[in-house]
């Protein structure tokens, strides 16, 4: 048997994406998750403990009761709006959990960590794609809370010799391939879920925020990325800590081009020929024109290749999982 890893939020949409590639590729997991927003159906049957970050006893008895070789780390909250009315929830959910859970794995010896950060810590750059090395002004409490962690690992691989890799999403999306795993927030906030669910028929009110930003055709552009591929980065990202690699790293996990609103809607439409009603919106407020990543750097450095992020290929397995679930995963 292989060696046992702890996925903190392993029954979230990317979470559970990451601990089924973990299993293909041979490894054992243990999925750590409160079950607030997670599915127990998206375990698919692997290894699970029900608790909290926040709980530090909870936290070490874990690690003590298990033999944990290294920790993937998707646990916390992740709605951008949500957490500028309610920062308070995100900086304790976010660091004051990321914290908890270095500690634990500082006082077990467990050294080896992928943590799941995101490109909202870039905030708004000037210029595109987006590279690692450009400066990371947050403009939001969501982008704030995964900076400080980032800054946690930083310090605790310099003072502590914790080994870890920040990944940097820009957008997942899509479902598994083979139909095992989706996506289902409650509420849904994300683009590609809403627009296959007015494609599907369902009451949602799908607004398009503002058709005059200085792109090809007025609507924001985001850089897609299919969550199996996201998945296959954290399985890299794992094997190049188990292989040595020390200190702190960050990539992004980007395209390096992306796709409008408007582009996402026709894809729908073809994917599932269904029309997709839609209204125009204003613009919302810090919503910058483009935002793609470059991901060179992880290309260059852990090889990786996504396969499976076309446009096509990401709303097509998407409407796939939505029509075979159209009402989510079993609460």
């Amino acid at each position: 048997m292989g060696p046992m890893m702890l996925v903190t939020g392993g029954a979230g949409y990317i979470g559970s994406h990451v601990a089924l590639a973990l299993r293909e590729a041979g490894f054992r997991t243990l999925v750590l998750d409160d079950f607030s927003e997670g599915h127990r159906d998206a375990l698919l049957g692997g290894a699970a403990v029900a608790g909290s970050l926040l709980d530090p006893a909870f936290l070490q008895a874990v690690f003590a009761e298990h033999e944990i070789t290294a920790v993937l780390h998707f646990g916390g909250r992740c709605y951008v709006g949500e957490s500028v009315t309610d920062p308070g929830r995100y900086y304790h959910h976010n660091v004051v959990g990321t914290k908890n859970l270095l500690d634990a794995m500082r006082a077990a010896g467990v050294r080896a960590l992928v943590f799941s950060s995101t490109c909202a810590t870039y905030g708004e750059p000037a210029t595109m794609p987006i590279v690692e090395t450009m400066p990371q002004v947050p403009v939001n409490p969501y982008g704030h809370t995964k900076l400080v962690c980032e800054f946690l690992l930083r310090d605790y691989a310099r003072a502590y010799g914790l080994c870890a890799v920040a990944l940097r999403y820009f957008n997942a999306a899509g479902a598994d391939p083979a139909g095992r795993l989706g996506e289902d927030h409650r509420p849904e906030t994300h683009l590609i879920p809403l627009v296959l669910a007015a494609a599907a028929g369902r009451p949602v009110a799908l607004r398009v925020f503002g058709d005059d930003y200085p792109t090809p055709d007025g609507t924001c552009i985001r850089d897609y990325v299919h969550v199996t591929d996201l998945a296959s980065a954290h399985v890299l990202a794992l094997q190049s800590l188990l292989a040595g690699r020390t200190g702190f790293s960050a990539f992004n996990l980007g395209n390096a081009q992306g796709s409008s609103v408007r582009e996402v809607i026709a894809a729908a439409v073809a994917a599932t020929g269904r029309p997709v009603p839609h209204t125009i919106a204003p613009r919302r407020a810090g919503d910058p024109p483009v935002l793609v990543g470059s991901p060179d750097k992880i290309r260059r450095e852990l090889g990786w290749l996504p396969q499976h992020s076309d446009l096509a290929t990401i709303v097509s397995t998407a409407w796939r999982w939505h029509q075979a679930h159209p009402e989510g995963y079993a609460r």
